[in-house]
Order: structure tokens, then sequence, then C-alpha cells
């Protein structure tokens, strides 16, 4: 049985971590490589860095701070955030990401998924999806949540899949930094649509929202970020809580 994963997640803006509610109100979180480094020691099984301001900055992500990031860590290392080419890619895994995430470039240019695929390996792509609920909808939202559009979060998540992402990063836009617990039902209908792994983003607040993200949600990982950058849940005790709730994790 494959274990679930536990993602700390590191938004970066202007080099720093922040952290916001429902994508805005952001608020300074601490330094991306110690935090990097404190969770690395802690058991975190994955991180994920996002250059949050990135695509909305019309630039790169930050490769000197992804160096010095994975030179923290000893875990896989996703990375996100104005990425738009092969050779973005190219200069990330140079500089120590094991993954990357693509998210807004992929939604206006859906061949760049099957690009990189082929490229690098499908279990190298990660799709990040960030959606909110409208009039009885999921709709994908563009550049760090600012810009609607009128995309079904399924379809987009299915022709994302079908063209080569290897895993898919769902972030409720309704539920981020509510800490009221993951979107567990539409976690599981796109953990029913696609065969790929499904991460949880958006909503944990105690332990008890990452157990039910697993049962309920059917996801494969839960990504969270102010409550391990704040403390309020310590990442091994999480562990520990969900073994004896007889999830599978690596202790």
């Amino acid at each position: 049985m494959v274990s679930k994963r536990i993602i700390p997640c590191l938004d970066i803006k202007d080099g720093r971590t922040v952290k916001g509610v429902n994508f805005v109100g952001l608020q300074d979180a601490g330094d991306p490589v110690e935090l990097a480094d404190r969770y690395s020691r802690e058991g975190a099984d994955e991180l994920v860095f996002l250059d949050i301001t990135a695509t909305k900055e019309k630039r790169k992500t930050l490769l000197e701070l992804v160096e010095k990031v994975a030179k923290k860590v000893n875990i896989p290392f996703t990375v996100g955030g104005g990425i738009s080419s092969v050779e973005d890619v190219n200069l990330l895994l140079r500089a120590g990401a094991d993954k990357i995430s693509i998210n807004s470039s992929a939604v206006k240019n859906p061949e760049l998924i099957k690009q990189l695929a082929d490229k690098f390996g499908s279990q190298c792509i990660v799709l990040a999806v960030d959606a909110k609920f409208i009039k009885g909808k999921w709709k994908v939202f563009l550049v760090g949540g600012r810009v609607e559009t009128e995309i079904d979060l399924f379809d987009w998540v299915r022709q994302g899949v079908e063209l080569g992402a290897g895993e898919i990063l769902f972030t409720s836009m309704d539920h981020d930094g509510t800490k009221n617990g993951f979107a567990n039902d539409t976690l599981k209908k796109l953990s029913e649509i696609v065969n790929v792994p499904i991460i949880a983003s958006g909503g944990a607040g105690n332990v008890q929202h990452f157990c039910d993200t697993f049962k309920e949600g059917k996801a494969d990982a839960a990504l969270a970020a102010s409550v391990f950058h704040y403390k309020e849940i310590e990442i091994k005790e999480l562990k520990s809580t969900l073994d004896k709730q007889g999830i599978n994790v690596r202790l």
C-alpha cells in the first residue's frame, strides 16, 4: 500500500514565505530556507515551493532561492511559479528541483503539459489547479487566483492527465487559509475520474482534517502551510495520529 504523504508548502513573495486566507491578505511567515530545513528534519515527505507572484509579475521563478532550499532538503522538492517552457524546467531541475508545478501557463497552452511530460517524464510534472465553487460549478482560476475562467475543474483535470500530468495539486480557493477542512467531496470525485495521485490543498486546520481528507477525500497527499509554519501542528505528531487511525504513512 502506497504511503499517504504530508507536504508543507512554501508560498514565496519577494523572497519570503507568506500566507493568506482565500488567496488574499498575505502575511509574512518566515524565511523559506530555514522553514525548508526544519520540515526536512521533522519528517515531511515532500516540500512544495510556489513563487506566487512570478506569473503576475511576468518573471521567472527565483532560481537562487530554489538552489538554497534544495541544498537544505533531502526529500522530493516541487517548484512552481512562472514556468512556461522546457528551458525553464531545465534550469529548475539543475537548481535542485525534483518536480515542477505548472498552472496558468498550462491553461493558456495545454500542449505545454505534453511537451514537458515527453521531455522529463510524467512523474516530474505536477498540474496545479486553483478553483472556486461559483453558481454550482467549480471554476478554474489563473495568475495566483486573480483571473477567473469559465473552465470546469473536472474537465481540465481530465484533459491535463490525458496530456501527461503525473500528479494533480488541487487547491480549493474557498477553503484556502480558513482552517475548516479540505474540500473532500471534490477531492473524492477527482480521485475517481483520473488515475494519478491527487494532492489536497486548502483548509487544513487540525489533525482530524488530514485524517478526513485521506479517508473521505481519497487524497494521496495533503498539503498545508500556516498550520506547519506557525507550529500549530507538528508533523511527527500528525503522522503518529494518522498511523493510529490506520492510515499508512512513513514514520
